[in-house]
Protein backbone atom coordinates (compact mmCIF):
# COMPACT_ATOMS: atom_id res chain seq x y z
CA UNK A 1 0.00 0.00 0.00
CA UNK A 2 1.55 3.38 -1.07
CA UNK A 3 1.93 6.10 1.01
CA UNK A 4 -1.39 7.79 -0.83
CA UNK A 5 -3.55 4.85 0.00
CA UNK A 6 -2.47 5.19 3.36
CA UNK A 7 -3.24 8.51 4.28
CA UNK A 8 -6.51 8.37 1.97
CA UNK A 9 -7.54 5.16 4.43
CA UNK A 10 -6.49 7.34 7.92
CA UNK A 11 -8.88 10.42 6.55
CA UNK A 12 -11.65 7.72 5.77
CA UNK A 13 -11.31 6.73 9.32
CA UNK A 14 -11.22 9.76 11.09
CA UNK A 15 -14.01 10.94 9.21
CA UNK A 16 -16.11 7.78 10.78
CA UNK A 17 -15.46 9.37 14.66
CA UNK A 18 -18.87 10.17 15.73
CA UNK A 19 -20.31 12.12 18.95
CA UNK A 20 -21.13 9.81 21.47
CA UNK A 21 -24.74 12.56 22.30
CA UNK A 22 -25.46 12.41 18.75
CA UNK A 23 -25.06 8.25 17.93
CA UNK A 24 -26.88 7.36 21.62
CA UNK A 25 -29.87 8.96 20.07
CA UNK A 26 -33.25 7.17 19.39
CA UNK A 27 -34.21 7.84 15.82
CA UNK A 28 -37.64 9.06 17.18
CA UNK A 29 -35.35 11.98 19.19
CA UNK A 30 -34.05 13.17 15.74
CA UNK A 31 -35.48 15.63 12.85
CA UNK A 32 -33.22 15.22 9.56
CA UNK A 33 -33.12 19.00 7.38
CA UNK A 34 -32.16 17.56 3.89
CA UNK A 35 -30.22 20.18 2.04
CA UNK A 36 -28.67 20.40 -1.90
CA UNK A 37 -26.02 17.75 -0.53
CA UNK A 38 -28.00 14.96 -0.21
CA UNK A 39 -29.91 15.70 -3.84
CA UNK A 40 -25.75 16.41 -5.57
CA UNK A 41 -24.84 12.71 -4.05
CA UNK A 42 -28.00 10.87 -4.79
CA UNK A 43 -28.40 12.63 -8.59
CA UNK A 44 -25.14 14.40 -9.73
CA UNK A 45 -25.55 13.78 -13.11
CA UNK A 46 -28.43 16.97 -12.52
CA UNK A 47 -26.36 20.18 -11.94
CA UNK A 48 -29.55 21.89 -10.84
CA UNK A 49 -29.22 19.39 -7.40
CA UNK A 50 -25.73 20.45 -6.56
CA UNK A 51 -25.76 23.76 -5.03
CA UNK A 52 -28.12 27.16 -4.99
CA UNK A 53 -25.70 28.58 -7.12
CA UNK A 54 -26.02 25.25 -9.69
CA UNK A 55 -30.35 25.75 -9.45
CA UNK A 56 -30.46 29.29 -10.29
CA UNK A 57 -28.23 29.04 -13.20
CA UNK A 58 -29.97 25.93 -14.60
CA UNK A 59 -33.65 27.97 -14.07
CA UNK A 60 -32.11 30.63 -15.65
CA UNK A 61 -30.48 28.40 -18.69
CA UNK A 62 -34.35 27.04 -19.03
CA UNK A 63 -35.83 30.72 -18.66
CA UNK A 64 -33.81 31.64 -21.64
CA UNK A 65 -34.68 28.45 -23.53
CA UNK A 66 -38.81 28.63 -23.08
CA UNK A 67 -38.74 32.35 -23.73
CA UNK A 68 -40.18 33.05 -20.41
CA UNK A 69 -38.03 36.05 -19.15
CA UNK A 70 -36.79 39.21 -21.28
CA UNK A 71 -32.97 38.39 -22.39
CA UNK A 72 -31.59 41.54 -20.17
CA UNK A 73 -33.43 40.15 -16.90
CA UNK A 74 -31.54 36.94 -17.46
CA UNK A 75 -28.48 38.50 -17.89
CA UNK A 76 -28.83 40.50 -14.97
CA UNK A 77 -29.63 37.96 -13.00
CA UNK A 78 -26.35 35.74 -13.99
CA UNK A 79 -24.18 38.59 -12.49
CA UNK A 80 -26.16 38.26 -9.60
CA UNK A 81 -25.63 34.31 -9.64
CA UNK A 82 -22.14 34.91 -10.10
CA UNK A 83 -21.25 37.82 -7.51
CA UNK A 84 -24.07 38.34 -5.02
CA UNK A 85 -23.12 36.44 -1.61
CA UNK A 86 -27.10 35.83 -1.07
CA UNK A 87 -28.67 33.50 -3.16
CA UNK A 88 -31.64 33.30 -1.04
CA UNK A 89 -32.50 36.82 -2.09
CA UNK A 90 -31.78 36.34 -5.50
CA UNK A 91 -33.73 33.39 -5.87
CA UNK A 92 -36.58 35.42 -3.94
CA UNK A 93 -36.24 38.21 -6.62
CA UNK A 94 -36.41 36.21 -9.49
CA UNK A 95 -39.20 34.25 -8.95
CA UNK A 96 -40.50 37.46 -7.93
CA UNK A 97 -39.81 38.54 -11.66
CA UNK A 98 -40.93 35.31 -13.15
CA UNK A 99 -44.71 36.34 -11.04
CA UNK A 100 -47.56 38.00 -11.66
CA UNK A 101 -47.18 42.04 -10.91
CA UNK A 102 -49.68 41.75 -8.63
CA UNK A 103 -46.63 40.01 -6.15
CA UNK A 104 -48.84 37.02 -6.21
CA UNK A 105 -46.23 34.39 -6.42
CA UNK A 106 -49.18 31.84 -8.26
CA UNK A 107 -49.07 31.01 -11.26
CA UNK A 108 -45.28 31.75 -11.83
CA UNK A 109 -43.15 30.54 -14.66
CA UNK A 110 -39.93 29.72 -11.95
CA UNK A 111 -42.27 26.52 -11.66
CA UNK A 112 -42.17 25.71 -15.51
CA UNK A 113 -38.03 26.24 -15.12
CA UNK A 114 -38.10 24.10 -12.59
CA UNK A 115 -39.99 20.92 -14.15
CA UNK A 116 -38.08 21.71 -17.00
CA UNK A 117 -34.46 20.98 -15.38
CA UNK A 118 -36.37 18.19 -12.79
CA UNK A 119 -37.60 16.62 -15.70
CA UNK A 120 -37.97 12.97 -15.10
CA UNK A 121 -35.94 12.28 -11.64
CA UNK A 122 -36.29 9.04 -11.06
CA UNK A 123 -34.02 8.35 -13.81
CA UNK A 124 -31.17 10.13 -12.51
CA UNK A 125 -30.75 8.17 -9.29
CA UNK A 126 -27.29 7.38 -9.56
CA UNK A 127 -26.23 6.64 -5.82
CA UNK A 128 -29.17 5.86 -3.69
CA UNK A 129 -26.78 5.21 -0.40
CA UNK A 130 -27.58 8.12 1.42
CA UNK A 131 -31.85 8.25 0.70
CA UNK A 132 -31.37 4.14 2.22
CA UNK A 133 -29.77 5.80 4.92
CA UNK A 134 -32.78 8.34 5.94
CA UNK A 135 -35.18 5.74 4.62
CA UNK A 136 -33.99 3.59 7.47
CA UNK A 137 -33.80 6.44 10.18
CA UNK A 138 -37.79 7.44 9.25
CA UNK A 139 -39.03 3.73 9.39
CA UNK A 140 -37.52 3.99 13.02
CA UNK A 141 -39.63 7.66 13.62
CA UNK A 142 -37.22 10.33 12.43
CA UNK A 143 -39.07 12.86 11.13
CA UNK A 144 -37.69 14.65 7.61
CA UNK A 145 -37.79 18.28 6.65
CA UNK A 146 -36.14 20.00 3.55
CA UNK A 147 -35.36 23.28 1.37
CA UNK A 148 -35.08 21.10 -1.53
CA UNK A 149 -37.61 21.13 -4.33
CA UNK A 150 -36.96 18.12 -5.55
CA UNK A 151 -38.99 14.76 -4.37
CA UNK A 152 -36.03 12.60 -5.04
CA UNK A 153 -36.49 11.24 -0.92
CA UNK A 154 -40.12 10.15 -1.90
CA UNK A 155 -39.57 8.83 -5.16
CA UNK A 156 -36.58 6.42 -4.22
CA UNK A 157 -39.12 5.55 -0.87
CA UNK A 158 -42.05 4.64 -3.34
CA UNK A 159 -39.80 2.36 -5.23
CA UNK A 160 -38.52 0.74 -1.78
CA UNK A 161 -42.90 0.25 -1.15
CA UNK A 162 -43.23 3.08 1.58
CA UNK A 163 -46.17 4.97 1.96
CA UNK A 164 -44.18 8.21 1.15
CA UNK A 165 -46.05 11.67 1.24
CA UNK A 166 -44.52 15.15 -0.11
CA UNK A 167 -45.81 18.01 2.36
CA UNK A 168 -45.62 22.03 2.30
CA UNK A 169 -46.79 24.42 4.60
CA UNK A 170 -50.15 25.45 2.69
CA UNK A 171 -52.22 22.14 4.29
CA UNK A 172 -52.27 23.15 7.89
CA UNK A 173 -53.96 19.93 9.00
CA UNK A 174 -50.85 17.64 7.49
CA UNK A 175 -48.61 20.00 8.75
CA UNK A 176 -49.74 19.54 12.00
CA UNK A 177 -50.21 15.70 11.87
CA UNK A 178 -46.85 15.49 10.62
CA UNK A 179 -45.28 17.66 13.62
CA UNK A 180 -47.28 15.60 16.04
CA UNK A 181 -45.13 12.27 14.43
CA UNK A 182 -48.72 11.04 12.69
CA UNK A 183 -47.15 10.92 9.19
CA UNK A 184 -44.04 8.47 9.60
CA UNK A 185 -43.00 8.67 5.90
CA UNK A 186 -44.06 12.24 5.44
CA UNK A 187 -41.09 14.65 4.02
CA UNK A 188 -42.34 18.67 4.74
CA UNK A 189 -40.71 20.57 1.85
CA UNK A 190 -40.27 24.44 3.28
CA UNK A 191 -40.08 26.19 0.23
CA UNK A 192 -42.45 23.93 -1.44
CA UNK A 193 -42.19 21.09 -3.85
CA UNK A 194 -41.53 21.93 -7.93
CA UNK A 195 -44.69 19.76 -9.00
CA UNK A 196 -47.06 21.78 -7.08
CA UNK A 197 -47.63 25.61 -8.30
CA UNK A 198 -48.46 26.50 -5.22
CA UNK A 199 -45.57 25.72 -3.70
CA UNK A 200 -42.64 27.93 -4.47
CA UNK A 201 -42.26 30.09 -1.92
CA UNK A 202 -38.85 31.93 -0.33
CA UNK A 203 -40.30 34.95 1.49
CA UNK A 204 -41.75 34.66 5.01
CA UNK A 205 -44.64 37.01 3.71
CA UNK A 206 -45.65 33.83 1.21
CA UNK A 207 -46.49 31.81 4.27
CA UNK A 208 -47.88 34.38 6.41
CA UNK A 209 -51.21 32.07 6.76
CA UNK A 210 -48.40 29.88 8.80
CA UNK A 211 -46.41 32.18 10.62
CA UNK A 212 -49.68 33.63 11.95
CA UNK A 213 -51.08 30.88 13.17
CA UNK A 214 -50.43 30.23 16.94
CA UNK A 215 -51.46 26.98 17.06
CA UNK A 216 -49.16 25.91 13.84
CA UNK A 217 -46.08 27.96 15.43
CA UNK A 218 -46.13 26.48 19.19
CA UNK A 219 -46.53 22.71 17.19
CA UNK A 220 -43.34 23.56 15.01
CA UNK A 221 -41.47 25.43 17.63
CA UNK A 222 -41.42 22.65 19.86
CA UNK A 223 -40.22 20.54 18.07
CA UNK A 224 -36.89 22.67 17.83
CA UNK A 225 -36.55 22.72 21.43
CA UNK A 226 -37.16 18.89 21.90
CA UNK A 227 -36.40 17.59 18.83
CA UNK A 228 -32.02 17.37 18.00
CA UNK A 229 -32.15 18.79 14.73
CA UNK A 230 -29.63 16.79 12.36
CA UNK A 231 -28.72 19.19 9.22
CA UNK A 232 -27.15 17.11 6.45
CA UNK A 233 -25.96 18.25 3.08
CA UNK A 234 -27.07 21.87 3.90
CA UNK A 235 -25.09 25.14 3.54
CA UNK A 236 -26.93 28.29 4.25
CA UNK A 237 -30.05 26.59 5.91
CA UNK A 238 -29.79 28.69 9.15
CA UNK A 239 -29.61 31.61 6.68
CA UNK A 240 -32.86 30.89 4.99
CA UNK A 241 -35.67 33.14 5.66
CA UNK A 242 -38.50 30.66 5.89
CA UNK A 243 -36.31 28.04 8.35
CA UNK A 244 -35.73 31.00 10.79
CA UNK A 245 -39.47 32.52 10.30
CA UNK A 246 -40.40 28.76 11.33
CA UNK A 247 -38.17 27.70 14.17
CA UNK A 248 -35.79 30.40 14.89
CA UNK A 249 -37.09 33.68 15.67
CA UNK A 250 -39.64 32.75 18.58
CA UNK A 251 -37.29 30.01 20.23
CA UNK A 252 -35.52 31.43 23.27
CA UNK A 253 -32.02 30.23 24.65
CA UNK A 254 -31.22 28.52 21.55
CA UNK A 255 -27.62 27.87 23.32
CA UNK A 256 -28.84 25.44 25.71
CA UNK A 257 -30.24 23.38 22.77
CA UNK A 258 -28.88 20.48 21.17
CA UNK A 259 -28.76 20.15 17.60
CA UNK A 260 -26.01 18.66 14.35
CA UNK A 261 -24.77 19.74 11.00
CA UNK A 262 -23.04 17.41 9.11
CA UNK A 263 -20.38 19.15 6.92
CA UNK A 264 -17.45 19.13 4.41
CA UNK A 265 -14.11 20.26 6.03
CA UNK A 266 -12.91 22.32 3.19
CA UNK A 267 -10.29 23.72 4.71
CA UNK A 268 -9.55 23.38 9.19
CA UNK A 269 -9.92 27.22 9.43
CA UNK A 270 -12.86 27.70 8.35
CA UNK A 271 -14.08 24.56 9.83
CA UNK A 272 -13.06 25.29 13.04
CA UNK A 273 -14.40 29.02 12.65
CA UNK A 274 -18.22 27.55 11.47
CA UNK A 275 -17.84 25.33 14.86
CA UNK A 276 -17.78 27.91 16.90
CA UNK A 277 -20.24 30.10 15.42
CA UNK A 278 -22.75 27.56 15.27
CA UNK A 279 -22.92 26.59 19.04
CA UNK A 280 -24.13 30.15 19.78
CA UNK A 281 -27.07 28.40 18.15
CA UNK A 282 -27.28 25.49 19.89
CA UNK A 283 -25.89 23.49 16.86
CA UNK A 284 -22.64 20.78 16.90
CA UNK A 285 -21.27 20.70 13.73
CA UNK A 286 -19.03 17.81 12.73
CA UNK A 287 -17.18 16.55 9.26
CA UNK A 288 -17.77 13.91 7.31
CA UNK A 289 -14.06 14.35 5.97
CA UNK A 290 -12.81 16.74 3.35
CA UNK A 291 -13.99 14.85 0.19
CA UNK A 292 -17.79 14.68 -0.91
CA UNK A 293 -17.57 11.62 -2.00
CA UNK A 294 -17.26 10.71 1.64
CA UNK A 295 -20.47 11.79 2.01
CA UNK A 296 -22.79 8.80 1.40
CA UNK A 297 -20.79 6.68 3.33
CA UNK A 298 -20.49 8.53 6.30
CA UNK A 299 -24.11 8.84 6.44
CA UNK A 300 -24.76 5.18 6.12
CA UNK A 301 -22.33 4.77 8.61
CA UNK A 302 -23.93 7.20 11.16
CA UNK A 303 -27.98 6.14 10.34
CA UNK A 304 -26.30 2.59 11.16
CA UNK A 305 -25.48 3.62 14.68
CA UNK A 306 -27.99 5.45 15.61
CA UNK A 307 -30.63 2.55 14.07
CA UNK A 308 -28.58 0.39 16.85
CA UNK A 309 -30.56 3.20 19.50
CA UNK A 310 -33.60 1.81 17.78
CA UNK A 311 -36.42 0.74 20.83
CA UNK A 312 -39.92 0.68 19.89
CA UNK A 313 -41.47 0.92 22.99
CA UNK A 314 -39.49 3.95 23.83
CA UNK A 315 -41.27 5.34 20.11
CA UNK A 316 -44.57 4.43 21.46
CA UNK A 317 -44.36 6.57 24.80
CA UNK A 318 -43.23 9.08 22.32
CA UNK A 319 -45.70 9.65 20.01
CA UNK A 320 -48.24 10.30 22.86
CA UNK A 321 -45.95 13.54 23.96
CA UNK A 322 -45.70 16.56 22.56
CA UNK A 323 -43.29 17.66 25.13
CA UNK A 324 -40.78 15.36 25.52
CA UNK A 325 -40.03 14.19 29.01
CA UNK A 326 -43.43 15.78 29.81
CA UNK A 327 -45.80 13.42 32.61
CA UNK A 328 -48.56 11.77 30.45
CA UNK A 329 -51.06 13.87 32.11
CA UNK A 330 -49.81 17.04 30.97
CA UNK A 331 -48.96 15.41 27.43
CA UNK A 332 -53.03 13.89 27.85
CA UNK A 333 -54.24 17.11 28.50
CA UNK A 334 -52.21 18.71 25.67
CA UNK A 335 -53.61 15.67 23.00
CA UNK A 336 -56.74 16.32 24.08
CA UNK A 337 -56.37 20.21 23.18
CA UNK A 338 -55.93 19.41 19.44
CA UNK A 339 -58.84 17.04 19.73
CA UNK A 340 -56.80 13.65 19.54
CA UNK A 341 -57.99 10.50 21.03
CA UNK A 342 -55.40 9.13 23.11
CA UNK A 343 -56.88 7.87 26.12
CA UNK A 344 -56.47 4.29 25.01
CA UNK A 345 -53.04 4.31 23.74
CA UNK A 346 -51.74 5.83 27.68
CA UNK A 347 -54.19 3.04 29.03
CA UNK A 348 -52.62 0.56 27.37
CA UNK A 349 -49.16 2.48 28.33
CA UNK A 350 -49.98 2.67 31.84
CA UNK A 351 -50.66 -1.12 30.85
CA UNK A 352 -47.43 -2.19 29.94
CA UNK A 353 -45.71 -0.11 32.77
CA UNK A 354 -47.99 -1.90 35.52
CA UNK A 355 -46.65 -5.71 33.99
Amino acid sequence: MDSLEKTTNRSEQKSRKFLKSLIQKQPQELLLVIGTGVSAAVAPGIPALCSWRSCLEAVLEAAEQLEVLHPGDVAEFRRKVMKDRDLLVVAHDLIRKMSPRTGDTKPNFFQDCLMEIFDNLEQHIQDPLVLQSILSLMERGTMVLTTNYDNLLEIFGQQQNKPMESLDLKDKTKVLQWARGHIRYGVLHIHGLYTDPCGMVLDPSGYKDVTQDPEVMEVLQSLYRRKSFLFVGCGETLRDQIFQALFLYSVPNKADLEHYMVVLKESEDHFFKHQADMLLFGIKVVSYGACFDHFPGYMRDLATQICKQWNPDAERVDSTTLLGNACQDCAKRKLEENGIEVSKQLRQSDDTGAS
